[in-house]
């Protein structure tokens, strides 16, 4: 593709329109692209690299402001052009359409136009399975699943009973939705009586869930997953937990049962939320932050404890004068003796 062509296809300003004929086949970094690759800057302490990138041109914001040594091709959202150019140069894979021969269909299956499924993959009795879905080898899908159109389900998943998934939803490889929940009556004599978990887990469109993520069944009625959220590797969502829309849980977040998230929502990495809160629509918790109590709308928080953010930067600096600030009390302390 000529650098013209990109630009026309992605309504981009170029500013060296007399470069136009200069080929791209790919995409790279600022420090890694060459004369061939397209980049982009959205971050702007990356911005001294335009001074040293050998790529063929930038996508950078239509109001960028500097110098560069390549073209710039100015556009409202770089990362998201760049994001797109990925799609463009790197093409995934299209659906086969096939069910390989190794692959277990119970009864009364119903499978939509060109549905894929891989080797030694388990479909349940009664389960539907929309238009031109991927389900890779060695996953299970219990009795009773529904898996809405163009999924994609990468090996190794399973999805217990009754479990739901909605259009465009993308499982890493060993996802596990519909778990048994951990609800257990204590005994007088010390034992752990098992609560039957009969609810489902839900999971609306454009949903991606991260690999090694667990999404516990609702002990009654469903855990639900927002359309649009996004949940990364290694996360835990525990039963009757319910996730609004377009909300992100980084990796390793922990939901004990019964949290309700809002929507918007950003819980960074290793976030542990206790249970029966409410985090409210466009929270932000930082990273390692353990949630006690439920988190108002619109706020930032922080900490273990978690607190208001700027308190929490406050609290961590201060922590590190506390040495010095011991040594001086000692020494106040000692003079008082005196």
């Amino acid at each position: 593709m000529r650098l013209g062509e990109l630009a026309e296809r992605f309504g981009a300003s170029l500013d060296a329109v007399e470069l136009s004929d200069r080929p791209v086949l790919g995409v790279a970094p600022l420090e890694a692209a060459t004369a061939t690759d397209v980049s982009f800057l959205a971050n702007p302490k990356y911005t001294p690299l335009l001074q040293t990138t050998s790529a063929a041109a930038v996508f950078v914001g239509v109001d960028f402001q500097g110098a560069a040594a390549c073209p710039l091709l100015r556009v409202p959202h770089p990362y998201l052009a760049f994001a797109k150019c990925i799609e463009l140069f790197y093409p995934q894979p299209q659906p086969l359409g096939k069910i390989h021969p190794t692959a277990i269909l119970g009864a009364d299956v119903e499978l939509g136009a060109e549905v894929t499924i891989g080797p030694y993959t388990v479909i349940g009795d009664r389960v539907r399975i929309g238009d031109r879905t991927v389900i890779h080898s060695h996953c299970t899908l219990y009795d009773n699943v529904v898996v809405g159109a163009e999924c994609l389900i990468h090996s190794h998943c399973a999805l217990r009973e009754g479990v739901q998934l909605g259009d465009h939803v993308i499982l890493q490889n060993g996802v596990v939705l519909g778990g048994d929940g951990f609800g257990y009556v204590p005994l007088p004599d010390g034992r752990h009586y098992k609560i039957p978990q009969v609810g489902t887990v839900t999971v609306e469109d454009d949903v991606e869930i991260g690999a090694s993520t667990t999404i516990d069944r609702a002990t009654l009625g469903t855990t639900t997953v927002g359309a649009g959220s996004k949940i990364d590797n290694l996360t835990m969502v525990a039963h009757n937990c319910t996730i609004g829309k377009n909300t992100i849980l980084c990796a390793q977040v922990g939901l004990a049962g019964s949290t309700h998230i809002g929507e918007q929502v950003i819980l960074a990495g290793q976030v542990g939320v206790a249970g029966h809160l409410t985090i409210g629509d466009r929270a932000i918790v930082s990273a390692k932050s353990g949630i006690s109590s439920s988190v108002p709308a619109n706020t930032r928080m922080g900490g273990i404890p978690a607190m208001e953010q700027r308190l929490y930067l406050r609290v961590s600096a201060a922590l590190k004068q506390l040495p010095d600030l011991l040594k001086r009390v000692r020494t106040l302390e000692a003079k008082l003796k005196e």
